[in-house]
């Protein structure tokens, strides 16, 4: 499905991935492991296009990246989740979450957000709190739901258990294990393998932007 071909990019005068390679096929729940600064989230934001390739190729079900802009590659059925959240504060929770849905006309919104609720019906207890009420796992949730709703095929997901409380990080675990049973492809960068190790099909490690064997 995805195919990151030794890809090179450049934040300002650093070089912050240096031929990194990585591949994901249909179904497939692949960890991103690395320390702070090791080039997890310039990867992730690479496949969605905020960092310009220096090197190397992004091939999506057999499509070049290149090709298409930023929000043209969420329209593709990518959805990402950034550390920090990115959620509009003061747009409710069930409006972060339909936001994709607002600009990405192929998508269903009501179709989209039944399976959100479905698969975290916190969210719905929750629909009409204003983002900046929520904790930081409840924000992580809607982050979470916002990005299902564009990913259909695949997700990015970048830290998701970083800075929550241990409830609900073993509850955010919980929802990405049962999101293998929607045949969809999953990257998910963390700091380092903890209780969700048993869920990965395989692992990568990035260290100073390359691969580590």
């Amino acid at each position: 499905m995805l195919i990151v071909g030794e890809v090179s990019v450049k934040i300002g005068a650093i070089l912050a991935l240096k031929g990194f390679s990585l591949e994901i096929k249909k179904g497939e729940m692949v960890a991103l492991i690395g320390r702070n600064g090791a080039g997890k989230t310039t990867l992730l934001k690479s496949i969605m296009g905020v960092n310009k390739l220096t090197k190397g190729s992004i091939i999506f079900e057999n499509l070049n990246l290149d090709n298409y802009a930023s929000h043209s590659r969420a329209a593709l059925g990518i959805g990402y989740m950034p550390e920090d959240r990115g959620l509009i504060p003061e747009l409710t929770v069930e409006e972060n979450i339909l936001l994709p849905s607002w600009t990405l006309k192929q998508l269903d919104g009501n179709e989209r957000l039944s399976l959100v609720y479905k698969i975290m019906p916190e969210l719905k207890e929750m629909s009409d709190r204003k983002a900046l009420l929520l904790s930081g796992g409840q924000q992580k949730m809607a982050a979470l739901g916002r990005a299902l709703v564009a990913g259909t095929q695949l997700l990015l997901l970048d830290e998701p258990f970083e800075g929550v409380a241990p409830a609900l990080s073993q509850r955010l675990g919980e929802v990405i294990r049962g999101l293998k049973k929607q045949n969809l492809s999953i990257i998910l960068s963390q700091s380092e393998l903890n209780h969700t190790e048993d869920i990965f099909d395989k692992q990568y490690v990035i260290e100073r932007g390359e691969n580590v064997i």
